[in-house]
């Protein structure tokens, strides 16, 4: 044993040693130099571990784990057709040449329910084999609505259910009806980006499941802000709210299934997600009608400004302006939207989110203007004063950010005073008051409405 523990305990090479044997143990005799040497390197390699009971090993995309703990090694778990092997400190050589040449007979994607008893056959009693299924956390995931339960502009609404029929005719293979597009287009630009009661919802924190047709309407106004901002022309606009409102058309060749999948990705998941732009972009190109920059930001607007992200486009390569304002669109509001395996951030947050990912990811110009146009504290939040007081939101103060012209309202968001303007200073020259957080609004966005609607 004290030759043994001299080598440290390894999953991986203990798993392919196995795997390597199953193979030699179907082309050569029993006995011979080559299968013998790898009994001895299994049997080893079982022993380093110097377990008194059972030794554990699976196998999770990849990754060896050794009874639940991941092991920190470096390696890469080799395909066996089992996800885990479960061998006893006491097993014995014959066992494991008796098991390897059992499992070299079952092909990987065969389901065998007899294999405890093609080992206990074949005298195996100290090793089993088995496959990890992996666990549906939708029962334990927060489960949210697919869409809001009301929607309080009728423009917004209006987009909405054009942007809904546009990606279901994609989604069901059919073409995309250039009028709807242009007509959303027109809406978004005319009318739903001047509207305080779209725009409190459409920056606030979404108590729904984000799907791609709410989410691409969002984008699209809340690039249509930072356009404006950063002072492009009205031609511009058009391009970028057309481009930003179909950035994700790819998602709709993507299963619904792992779009709205209760928790984070697997490695193949994520790559199978990953493809969304470039299938995008495939489907805009083949679009007579649409502006030549719409499929170009379908494909760059998870590029980083630095040149980076995805699909390799090569390195340093930097995506286009215009996708780099849909990124920063992208980025907000997809974090103050619902997930269930993720908390959404308030928008003061979801601003330091930016502020953390610019330079390298977001343009930073671009941040700045973005936060500059929504502020910490956009119209339409409801928040808490350094006084305890609660407070709508009704309109940002683009000299001082951060002291927003606020309503004064109860816990039922009715008003309890005329509008407060939090920049106002006392004789000191101290700020009267300060919004210090926001705060879930108590109902569904129906009190906040009728406010700014007032």
């Amino acid at each position: 044993m004290t030759a043994n523990q001299e080598q440290p305990a390894d999953p991986y090479r203990v798993l392919k040693a196995f795997g390597a044997l199953r193979t030699l143990i179907g082309m050569y005799p029993s006995g011979h130099p080559l299968v013998a040497e790898k009994i001895r390197e299994v049997y080893e390699g079982v022993r380093a571990f110097a377990a008194a009971d059972w030794i554990r090993l699976d196998v999770i995309h990849g990754v060896a784990y050794v009874n639940g703990q991941a092991f920190e090694g470096a390696g890469n778990a080799p395909g066996l057709g089992f996800e885990s092997l479960h061998v006893h400190a006491e097993v014995q050589p014959d066992e494991i040449a008796a098991a390897a040449d059992v499992l070299r007979r079952v092909k990987p994607d065969q389901a065998s329910p007899s294999m405890g008893e093609q080992l206990a056959e074949r005298g195996v009693h100290h090793i089993s084999v088995g496959r990890l299924v992996p666990l549906d956390t939708r029962w334990s995931a927060r489960q949210w609505p697919d869409a809001p339960d009301h929607v309080f502009d009728p423009d917004y609404e209006e987009s909405l259910v054009l942007a809904k029929q546009a990606f279901e005719d994609l989604s069901k293979g059919r073409t995309l009806d250039l009028r709807a597009v242009r007509d959303l287009v027109s809406v978004l630009v005319g009318r739903v980006v001047t509207s305080n009661t779209a725009l409190a919802q459409i920056l606030a924190v979404k108590r729904f499941e984000n799907l791609t047709y709410i989410h691409s309407v969002n984008v699209a106004v809340l690039s249509l802000l930072l356009g404006r901002k950063v002072g492009l022309t009205d031609d511009q606009l058009t391009v970028l709210v057309e481009a930003a409102v179909l950035h994700d058309v790819g998602k709709t060749r993507i299963p619904l299934d792992l779009v709205k999948k209760p928790g984070a990705l697997d490695k193949r998941e994520r790559k199978i997600m990953e493809a969304h732009p470039v299938l995008g972009a495939e489907m805009l190109t083949q679009m007579d009608g649409l502006h030549p920059l719409t499929p170009v930001v379908a494909l760059e607007h998870h590029r980083t400004a630095a040149g980076g992200g995805y699909p390799d486009l090569g390195h340093g390569v930097v995506p286009h302006l215009l996708s780099q304002i849909v990124s920063v669109a992208d980025v907000y509001e997809a974090v103050t939207g619902a997930r269930s395996y993720q908390t959404a951030l308030p928008p003061e947050r979801a601003c330091l989110l930016l502020a953390r990912l610019a330079g390298e990811k977001l343009r930073t110009a671009f941040v700045k203007a973005f936060v500059s146009a929504i502020t910490f504290f956009p119209v339409g939040s409801v928040v808490r004063t350094n006084r305890g007081e609660l407070a709508v939101v009704i309109r940002p103060n683009a000299a001082d950010p951060l002291h927003p012209v606020i309503q004064l309202v109860t816990t039922a968001l009715q008003p309890t005073a005329g509008p407060v303007d939090t920049s106002a200073r006392d004789h000191a020259g101290a700020y009267e008051r300060h919004v210090v957080e926001t705060v879930e609004a108590p109902d569904d966005g129906a009190g906040v409405a009728r406010l700014l609607a007032a």
